[in-house]
């Protein structure tokens, strides 16, 4: 998903996301109602707030996979997102398991090695995806996120599992994705190793 070169500052353009007065409800209960943001190419937001307040609820709006109760969601760009979901073939090689989905998306080879390189998985291509530690499954799903090369990010408490120095790999491939033009929706309960342009706070008085 980073670009390097002249592809920099290409990759978000015209891409963007737009919350007009969102209510969500899961099940009967309200999690939020009239959500307003919008973020544009090398832009984004942090959704935080207590457990239960609807964090994951508002990623999942953004992808599609939920639809609010009330108000509009615009999207314009294609997405990539991680969840608590691997969404990777468990028996193959992480590098081959990468490689579906980066043809899926339309990318060749080459930037599942740059998603690789950027998370210091690249020693680990030809390891099975079951024999990957926890942290070692975090960063192999953003990589995922990474090698699709999708202008908009939804990141769902991406840095869970991870340690300091996974963390800083975190924070320097969202900052690169920004300064390409790319945008970024993640929800998180600690903190990331960003500067936010927008902070979406839930369950707040």
């Amino acid at each position: 998903m980073t670009r390097t070169g002249a592809d920099v500052g290409m990759m978000g353009k015209g891409a963007s996301l737009c919350f007009n007065t969102v209510t969500c409800l899961r099940g009967e209960r309200l999690l939020f109602e009239g959500m307003s943001f919008t973020l544009a190419p090398g832009e984004a937001a942090l959704v935080a707030g207590p457990n239960g307040t609807g964090k994951s609820s508002l990623i999942r709006l953004a992808a599609g996979l939920l639809q609010p109760a009330a108000g509009r969601i615009e999207r314009a760009g294609r997405m990539a997102m991680s969840d608590e979901n691997l969404a990777l073939d468990m028996h193959k090689p992480l590098g081959r398991a990468l490689s579906f989905w980066a043809r899926v998306d339309g990318n060749d080879g080459a930037a599942v090695d740059e998603a690789l390189a950027a998370l210091s998985l690249g020693h680990l291509a030809q390891v099975p995806v079951r024999m990957l530690s926890t942290g070692q499954r975090k960063r192999a799903m953003l990589a995922r996120v990474l090698a699709s090369k999708a202008p908009i990010w939804l990141l769902d408490e991406p840095a869970n599992g991870l340690d300091t120095a996974s963390q800083e790999l975190l924070g320097a491939v969202m900052q690169i994705h920004l300064a390409a033009g790319g945008t970024i929706l993640a929800a998180s309960h600690q903190p990331l190793p960003l500067l936010f342009t927008q902070h979406i706070a839930l369950g707040a008085e």
